[in-house]
């Protein structure tokens, strides 16, 4: 543990030379199969967020915490600025931290990032999960994996993530290693104004052409277009990014990390 953040690490043992931040609802170790497959020459750190997987669940449930928490593991273990990548909510937690600390932040990868989003569609999605936190069994899960988003994602990836991160609940269902409450709190988040980085970060955005109603909005498009080292790029896929498309994105990655 680090300041309360738990953290997976991948590849060599040494300090991370990227950082990987997974999205609302997920945890650290959905990095692992592109890291151990298609990255593992390179060290990888990745946490759960607060509130999420096995870090801590107390408030408060911000963005802010989080990237605070994220800049003292980076100011204890790395040494030096270093590639983060982010997924989703990952991505406002990225942005954060490279506004607050630039001197951390090389490059940043953002995979389909849900960041300055509809406050009225926000609060949708959370009313949703309040209605129906949990699941009958693991099948029902599955089955909402499977016709959502992680529709393209390998069945073993999908396997794996219900192993992981699918627990029993004291009610008899079953539900995500996540905390509920954590989770009404971020979808708001998700609808503050966006963060933009010191001009000098290097950023590339992928946009997943299959989320529907998208993520990356024209807005966080506007605010990045007129910066000297910044790239935008379409994958033909559906919002699981990392998991849908692990080849592209680890090239992503590693050009970040070689420029």
């Amino acid at each position: 543990m680090s300041d309360q953040i738990q953290v997976y690490r991948y590849g060599p043992e040494r300090p991370p030379d990227v950082l990987a931040v997974h999205g609302l609802t997920g945890h650290g170790q959905r990095w692992q199969t592109l890291a151990t497959r298609h990255l593992s020459d390179i060290a990888i750190a990745a946490p759960d967020l607060l509130g999420h997987g096995r870090s801590s669940w107390a408030a408060p449930w911000t963005i802010e915490a989080n990237a605070t928490a994220l800049a003292r593991l980076l100011d204890a273990d790395a040494g030096r600025p270093v590639v983060v990548v982010g997924h989703s909510f990952g991505c406002a937690v990225a942005l954060n931290l490279a506004t607050a600390r630039p001197d951390l932040v090389d490059a940043l990868v953002l995979l389909d990032p849900a960041v300055g989003l509809d406050g009225g569609w926000m609060r949708d999605i959370a009313d949703d999960m309040f209605a129906s936190p949990d699941y009958t069994d693991r099948a029902e899960a599955r089955a909402e994996k499977v016709n959502g988003s992680w529709g393209e994602v390998d069945v073993d990836e999908l396997e794996r993530e219900l192993d992981e991160h699918l627990v029993d609940l004291p009610n008899g269902r079953a539900g995500w290693r996540i905390s509920i409450p954590a989770m009404m709190s971020y979808w708001s988040e998700l609808a503050r104004p966006i963060m933009v980085p010191d001009t000098a970060i290097r950023i590339k955005v992928v946009r997943a052409t299959k989320t529907k109603p998208p993520y990356v909005t024209d807005e966080l498009l506007s605010c990045l277009s007129d910066r000297p080292a910044f790239e935008s790029l379409d994958f033909d896929c559906d919002h699981m990014v990392p998991q849908a498309r692990p080849e592209d994105t680890a090239a992503l990655i590693r050009s970040q990390l070689g420029s």
